[in-house]
């Protein structure tokens, strides 16, 4: 039985972070092959499986180093469909492939949860096509069909919650929680943002939050920023409004590169994990319900930490005033 899927604990304001990017770590620092960049395939094997249990551990134990909150991320962003298709999978091997996932990480959080750190466990959803273009464009109908088998699965499982990350429309973030609402599972969403600070099908994140929320009854639990540096959507975030209010996670990108260039680069882009962590200590303010920190595309535990340094700091200095 999931421990947190009645209330997450992340809702209360405590600062919980996240890992970094989990798909860019074991290509680029481990020297493993990910094909269609689809970390869940490792589960396959016995070495696959320890490889990624040892990722989740860094990250555990870094949590429980600083005494904050952990969200661990299923590494089952590639898990659907057509995804797995590509990759040979059968659909019961795929669901079976996502039901592995939550179990490794609930083996991790019972060696690592403490009153201090508590541990949410979170199954990872990916967007249908592209993370950084749109292929093709799903219906709000057509996007809960496609994305509630895997939600289904997820929610028979020990996860507390989905998320959905790397969202380029508002039709599929909106379809993605359709879904989980119909399996009763919490989930949260977070948009890739272009270097316009917009989505790329051309929105303006305001005006897709505030979409989203209003077509279903504000159901997700928050949403969140992913893929994109701070300096993409600074920007976007200093006119104020109640939206800004629903947005508890950033899992930002180290390299100030757009998507186009990330796609056509051999080499990592790692940025700067101080400089990160102070990018992200402006955010904090523009941001005040921001509480869910971690990295995306070339950020690994170094930037983690120096952004929990970093907001640890503010927040510090909020209590002391």
């Amino acid at each position: 039985m999931s421990q947190y899927r009645t209330h997450l604990p992340q809702l209360d304001d405590a600062l919980f972070m996240t890992d970094g990017g989990i798909e860019t770590t074991l290509i680029f620092h481990d020297g493993i092959a990910l094909p269609c960049f689809a970390a869940f395939d490792l589960l396959k094997d016995a070495a696959g499986t320890a490889r990624l249990e040892a990722y989740f551990r860094r990250y555990a134990s870094l949590a429980s180093r600083e005494g904050i909150g952990l969200v661990l991320e299923a590494p089952t962003w590639r898990a659907n469909a057509d995804w797995g298709r590509k990759l040979g999978y059968s659909d019961a091997a795929l669901a079976q492939a996502n039901r592995k996932a939550i179990e490794l990480l609930v083996h991790v959080r019972a060696e690592f949860e403490t009153p201090d750190t508590q541990i949410v466990i979170s199954g990872c959803l990916g967007p249908r096509g592209d993370a950084y273009r749109i292929d093709s464009r799903m219906t709000r109908d057509e996007a809960r069909a496609y994305h509630q088998p895997q939600i289904d699965t997820l929610a028979a499982t020990e996860a507390d919650m989905v998320a959905a990350f790397t969202i380029t429309y508002p039709e599929e973030g909106i379809g993605v929680i359709d879904a989980a609402r119909q399996a009763r599972m919490p989930v949260a969403v977070s948009f890739t943002l272009e270097t316009d600070g917009r989505l790329p099908a051309g929105d303006a994140l305001r005006d897709v939050i505030e979409r989203v929320d209003a077509e279903t009854g504000a159901y997700a639990a928050y949403y969140m920023i992913n893929c994109a540096h701070p300096s993409h959507f600074e920007t976007v975030l200093g006119d104020g409004g109640a939206w800004l209010e629903r947005i508890h996670g950033i899992r930002a990108n180290a390299s100030r590169r757009s998507h186009a260039e990330l796609d056509e680069s051999a080499d990592l882009d790692d940025g700067n994990p101080e400089e990160l962590g102070a990018q992200y200590r402006a955010l904090n303010a523009l941001l005040p319900r921001m509480n869910v920190v971690g990295g995306c595309c070339g950020t690994d535990h170094r930037h983690v930490s120096a952004i929990c340094s970093a907001i640890k700091g503010v927040r510090a200095q909020y209590a002391s005033a």
